[in-house]
């Protein structure tokens, strides 16, 4: 049955006994599923050395940032709090590159600890060469193309705020000139759940610039290519395979050392490749409500825990799990509802198009039945509308390698969703 062999993070059994164990929603995580993943990153085609920096902000919970550094996984932080956080719980800040949207308040106190700065403007690099004269920097910059599963995850071309435009390339170099910066490391990112063939092409684009800024005088060392690897949630969609998509990569380092003489060292940056299919989220059935169009499942969870299909019509898996043992595989078509007072709060959206609606094929449904929404491991937890409707957060639980359940995440309780109302 499709519906049960949607599973991936959890068995029937397991998830009915963390749902009786913990309650629900609840948010589940696989460490198995998570060593696969890392170690298929550290794998990646290189030519010269690899770093692998995991995107914190796709799932940011203390346990999974301590795994992955166990893993010899540096970090990718997008904003100073998100640094702090993983300096926080013991990791280096020498392992975390900085690339954020807004200048940290403690830019100065960050770098000085050893917080790698990536500048992603001209003002950035202005405010950082201020401070740090003579320093070592490192640039984001937007090479004019991006691709993205949605336009709203599509971080490079006209369209997107983020990085310094490549037209602009030259006025980079005056400001590094002025302050007398060492560009050390280039960045690109297009977008996440990019198309391979756009992330190969923006790659040699990258190729090129770094060896504009060696020609410019610079001691650039490193070409960080970002994330954006396609991870199919649905079984229907295809996944990026890391080796097909980075032995391109690796051969035109070899060819860019050929030529300047220069080996350098590739960095990605992967998040939802790392996580999302690493983690799954379990609800409950709270209602079945009829239409003349549809039938509805109403469940004690949405957008509170999984905003994605709400804000880019993405695509989760969804399996129904039976209170009751039964024999019965009848089968309806429904539309998953989430629990928040928002005609937005659904589950299943038709792909791409958060404001249309397309019923899946479920397993028939009764109140009590667990629902079990998967590839919910990146861009759920750490992205959701916590507190909507004052719902409190939901805890978090992993499997550990001997199938333990370790709670790595409490349940947030009213009260202290209210502790800082005044």
């Amino acid at each position: 049955m499709k519906d049960i062999e949607l599973l991936r993070v959890v068995t029937q059994k397991q998830a009915k006994e963390i749902a009786s164990k913990f309650g629900t929603p609840i948010y589940v995580y696989s460490m198995a599923l998570l060593k696969k993943q890392a170690e298929k990153a550290l794998e990646f085609p290189n030519a010269y050395g690899l770093t692998v920096r995991y995107a914190m902000k796709a799932n940011s919970n203390a346990a999974i940032l301590r795994f992955f550094d166990e893993c010899g996984i540096h970090i990718d932080a997008s904003s100073g709090y998100e640094a702090e956080r993983a300096m926080r719980i013991g990791i280096s800040p020498k392992k975390i590159l900085l690339t954020s949207q807004q200048i940290p308040y403690n830019l100065k106190e960050l770098v000085e600890k050893g917080v790698n700065y990536n500048a992603c403007s001209l003002y950035q690099l202005e405010e950082y060469g201020k401070n740090f004269i003579g320093g070592g920097v490192s640039l984001r910059l937007n090479p004019g193309l991006g691709s993205g599963g949605t336009n709203r995850t599509n971080t490079g071309g006209p369209s997107s705020s983020f990085g310094i435009w490549y037209k602009d390339f030259d006025k980079l170099l005056e400001i590094a000139e002025r302050y007398q910066l060492k560009i050390i490391r280039l960045h690109t990112h297009i977008g996440s759940g990019s198309d391979p063939k756009v992330w190969k092409k923006v790659a040699l684009m990258s190729i090129i610039y770094a060896e504009k800024i060696l020609e410019a005088g610079h001691d650039v060392r490193i070409l960080n290519l970002g994330g954006g690897y396609k991870v199919g949630r649905m079984n229907y969609e295809k996944s990026t395979d890391l080796q097909e998509c980075g032995e391109p990569i690796k051969q035109a380092f070899i060819n860019f050392y050929k030529k300047t003489g220069l080996k350098l060292k590739l960095e990605i940056e992967p998040g939802t490749f790392l996580v999302a299919n690493a983690g799954c989220l379990i609800a409950k059935v709270i209602d079945i409500k009829k239409t003349s169009w549809y039938n509805s499942i109403i469940i004690n969870s949405g957008m509170t825990e999984v905003t994605r299909p709400a804000l880019y019509g993405a695509q989760h898996p969804i399996t129904i799990v039976p209170e009751h043992k039964t024999k019965n595989l009848e089968t309806g078509n429904y539309i998953v509802y989430g629990h928040c007072c928002e005609s937005g709060d659904i589950l299943t959206p038709a792909p791409g198009n958060p404001e249309a609606l397309q019923p899946r094929k479920l397993l028939k449904a009764e109140i009590g039945d667990l629902v079990v929404i998967g590839g919910t491991g990146a861009y759920c937890s750490s992205m959701c509308t916590k507190n909507y409707n004052s719902y409190p957060d939901a805890p978090e639980v992993l499997i550990d390698i001997n199938n333990q359940f370790k709670l790595i995440k409490k349940a947030q309780t009213f009260k202290q969703m209210l502790e800082n109302e005044l």
